[in-house]
């Protein structure tokens, strides 16, 4: 079986916007390149899970957001290899506008939906596995799925740090940004291969 770091996309690797609707306007953080080539040495899968409730709010398409995740796969890459193993996004939102995608749906983290669909397609252990977000979402989302959490101070992060407080749900770290979870999950998988 596989392990991977999930990763929430906005406020984790690029710089959050409302609604990231051109890909021109992907800001990537620093040393983000660096912290996927650390999760890739450790034998990590990289998958991003993204909430992308603009479609179902008419703000893009999901043809727009295809030619997006095209440029982050150009944008995160080291030479000729993608760091990026897969993405996941749920388009859907309860009010929205665009019928289609008007809907509670499992895929909307905290639901799991696109975390069963990465752990079915990749053969993924889910117990070796970390998600790494910004937001109370996103950790509600990895306690959902029975995965490690690390939420990052970038984006939504030193505020939801206390909505998470508040929801009693346990951090295994409280990462500055991605780079310093890359640093924690080394540390961790060296301890836990010395």
């Amino acid at each position: 079986m596989n392990k991977a770091i999930f990763l929430d996309r906005d406020g984790t690797i690029n710089t959050e916007e409302s609604y990231l609707t051109r890909a021109k306007d992907i800001n990537i953080f620093p040393n983000t390149l660096k912290s996927l080539q650390i999760f890739k040495g450790l034998g990590f899968l990289n998958i991003i899970v993204t909430n992308q409730s603009g479609i179902a709010r008419g703000f893009l398409t999901e043809n727009d957001l295809n030619n997006i995740h095209k440029e982050f796969r150009k944008l995160l890459r080291e030479g000729n290899k993608e760091l990026i193993d897969d993405i996941f996004y749920s388009p859907y939102h309860v009010n929205g506008i665009v019928e289609l995608y008007k809907l509670d749906h499992k895929d909307r983290k905290p639901g799991t939906g696109m975390i069963n669909k990465a752990k079915l397609k990749h053969d993924i252990n889910l117990l070796e596995s970390f998600f790494i977000g910004d937001s109370l979402t996103d950790m509600q989302c990895a306690e959902n799925a029975g995965l490690r959490r690390i939420l990052v101070k970038t984006g939504y992060g030193k505020s939801d740090f206390e909505k998470c407080k508040k929801e009693n749900i346990k951090l295994d770290y409280f990462a500055e940004d991605l780079y310093d979870a890359s640093l924690y999950i080394s540390e961790i998988n060296f301890n836990n291969t010395a």
